[in-house]
């Protein structure tokens, strides 16, 4: 458990995601995008910087995902939101739940998010969505170790692909959870214990890739988010 003192606002994390230019090539990439921008946006302003984490300071799942898309989180400010990957995950925690609505189009849309919070490994858009190494550990490091420190009810994280389920394994051992030996592997409903309290579930992740092609269904989606709402019974 951390220390109550040692805990810092969500909000105060969210305004320093928002002005962070550590990682040059993200700050080139996000901001090239915004001013090229998509066809479809070319008369929207775009946010253009680090997306913060968003949903219940009191929240007791986590939802972990790569990194904000160029069209989506880093167009709308929030991620996950404004794109196909973000309708497929919100419906979901919105069946589940989690949410007051089933769709997340703008940072001013009325939704809210209950008993859950929302972010990124890395909380900046990335070219080919791929972020480097240094990139995501300079991200973690700096910014999800203290999400997760700040969220004092944390009982379930959920890993959205295997880049996801990596950057949580890390920070929670980062963190003094005991890991299970050998290191648990990532795939669709895979589940983990991490030390007394935390669960680790996988899902993979609700990109256009996964959804196209049948690899991710909604009946899969809503199991994983099942799964979660056992856990935290």
């Amino acid at each position: 458990m951390t220390p109550p003192e040692a805990r810092i606002p969500l909000v105060r994390i969210e305004q320093e995601v928002v002005v962070c230019r550590r990682c040059p090539r993200l700050v080139e990439w996000r901001e090239r995008v915004g001013q090229e921008k998509r066809r479809a946006y070319r008369d929207e302003p775009y946010w253009a910087r680090p997306v913060p984490g968003f949903g219940d300071p009191q929240a007791r799942l986590l939802v972990l995902g790569l990194a904000p898309a160029a069209h989506g989180g880093n167009r709308t400010g929030r991620v996950f939101t404004g794109d196909r990957s973000g309708d497929w995950l919100y419906a979901a925690l919105h069946r589940a739940g989690f949410a007051s609505q089933p769709a997340s189009t703008h940072r001013h849309d009325g939704l809210r998010l209950h008993d859950a919070y929302v972010t990124a490994a890395v909380k900046c858009a990335p070219p080919q969505n791929r972020p480097l190494p240094a990139e995501r550990d300079a991200c973690t490091a700096t910014f999800l170790h203290r999400e997760l420190q700040s969220l004092p009810r944390l009982r379930v994280v959920v890993a959205l692909g295997g880049f996801a389920w990596a950057v949580a394994l890390r920070a929670a051992s980062d963190r003094g959870h005991a890991l299970p030996r050998p290191a648990p592997r990532f795939g669709h409903g895979a589940q983990a214990r991490l030390g007394e309290r935390l669960s680790l579930l996988g899902c993979y992740h609700p990109s256009q890739q996964n959804t196209f092609t049948g690899r991710l269904t909604a009946p899969m989606l809503d199991a994983v988010f099942a799964a979660a709402r056992r856990a935290l019974a």
